[in-house]
């Protein structure tokens, strides 16, 4: 395998008016057919460039204070990616294409929502711990392939190992019975890794009625015999 990648990670230290410090970090990276431009603090992303819609994005969460990119931050973003394809050209033969550390990913499937039949919900696929930084992601629905209604997010890089994260997502309308798979792909694995995610419906649970039902018939005969005891002590009298 010859050496695809070269990353790029500038870290600094803020130090705000109240003493609070936060890391601001930047991100980048190519490989030989695409690459990564990220601005994050303190380990969340604050926007990218997206070189397939041709602008930055921006990934603050709507209470966040706002916050905008300098104009030709894009731009320069393009001129950064073909300086990087240019080192990693010399470096691969430099190096006379060495070979990549690999670390393989962990995958996990759950839904965003509770599941409810013939509720819209959106089932997540968490990639983690993978690198290098590229991988296939395929869905089926009932062992059948499935490509609408599937996006991906940005790749996430954990500063702490150089490792990569990525979300896949599929918006989907459960039906009991039915089975979603996602598959990833990547170099580090010997075959393809699957998880499984099966729509089931749990059935109204018995046990509160049924308690209740005991409950009532017993509460019931108390006093029925209370009410026999009393009247036959009154006849007594």
């Amino acid at each position: 395998m010859t050496l695809t990648w070269i990353l790029l990670v500038l870290t600094g230290i803020i130090c705000t008016e109240t003493k609070i410090v936060h890391e601001d970090i930047g991100l980048r990276g190519c490989t030989d057919s695409d690459g990564e431009e990220m601005y994050g603090v303190d380990g969340e992303e604050k926007g990218h460039a997206d070189f397939t819609k041709g602008k930055m994005i921006m990934t603050l969460p709507e209470f966040a204070d706002p916050y905008k990119y300098v104009e030709g931050t894009y731009e320069r973003a393009v001129a950064e990616q073909q300086r990087c394809k240019q080192y990693l050209q010399t470096d691969i033969k430099g190096n006379k294409s060495p070979a990549v550390a690999e670390a393989p990913p962990m995958c996990s499937i759950y839904p965003r929502d509770e599941v409810k039949v013939g509720t819209g919900n959106t089932l997540i696929c968490l990639i983690t711990g993978f690198y290098p930084p590229r991988l296939t992601v395929r869905w089926t629905k009932n062992n059948k392939n499935v490509t609408q209604g599937v996006s991906s997010s940005q790749l996430r890089i954990n500063v702490n190992d150089f490792s990569f994260s990525q979300f896949s997502t599929l918006k989907f309308t459960p039906q009991e019975g039915d089975m979603y798979t996602c598959t990833v792909e990547h170099s580090a694995l010997e075959w393809p890794m699957t998880r499984e995610f099966d729509v089931e419906v749990s059935e109204p649970s018995l046990g509160p009625s049924v308690f209740c039902g005991v409950g009532l018939t017993l509460g019931l005969l108390g006093v029925a015999t209370g009410t026999f005891f009393l009247v036959k002590g009154n006849q007594c009298n």
